[in-house]
């Protein structure tokens, strides 16, 4: 039953952008979470499948140390981790880019000449600098927590590098993409230690998870 083989399972999951649509795909799998998580930090469903709620940011750290056996979590966060787990899925949902962007009066976008040395304002610190090391461009990577849009209109930075949904914020901040480094959505992380004791009860959690491989 898939009950017995999920049963004892600890899932985190992301609080945030992601958790709307995680608490969709694990209902689809028989997991009920609450639409409003609040000021929960773990739930445990009626099999014994227990899900812990957590900042996006820590959730490779629970899976890693064992605290949880699987995670989903958003592949930007794992770009900028350097913990120890398995992905082995793209589940699909939560889609966004990464970008590099700059103001519209700026020009960058339409190929003027960029400053000599740069500013560029963002959260994704290592794959901001992994990105202008491979173009030899040397920049003063500037990490801030939130309000990124905010630091080309003031001349805090040159350039940002952030994420990119619909692109509404941007285009309210006169922000356009210059270039995009990569294509984010949610992953399925597992403990690798947790994975080869549980790896029938993982495996038949993300069949459900990942329509990819229904019926696989």
């Amino acid at each position: 039953m898939v009950s017995e083989n999920r049963a004892g399972l600890t899932i985190a999951i992301p609080k945030g952008a992601l958790y709307a649509d995680a608490a969709a795909r694990l209902k689809s799998a028989g997991i009920e979470l609450p639409a409003d998580p609040g000021r929960n930090l773990s739930v445990t469903a009626g099999d014994g499948t227990r899900v812990l709620l957590l900042r996006p940011i820590d959730v490779p750290a629970y899976v890693e140390f064992g605290a949880a056996d699987c995670g989903i979590v958003g592949a930007d966060v794992l770009w900028e981790t350097e913990r120890q787990f398995c992905e082995l899925s793209d589940l699909g949902f939560g889609a966004c880019r990464l970008v590099v962007a700059a103001r519209k009066a700026d020009r960058y976008h339409e190929g003027a000449q960029l400053p000599t040395f740069l500013r560029v304002a963002t959260k994704f610190e290592k794959t901001a600098e992994s990105y202008f090391a491979e173009r030899d461009l040397p920049v003063q990577i500037i990490k801030l927590h939130g309000s990124v849009e905010l630091s080309p209109l003031v001349g805090l930075a040159d350039l940002i590098v952030d994420l990119v949904a619909s692109g509404s914020t941007m285009r309210a901040h006169d922000l356009v993409v210059v270039d995009e480094i990569a294509t984010s959505s949610a992953r399925f992380v597992v403990n690798p230690v947790r994975f080869r004791v549980k790896y029938a009860a993982i495996m038949a959690l993300l069949g459900r998870l990942d329509p990819a491989l229904a019926g696989a």
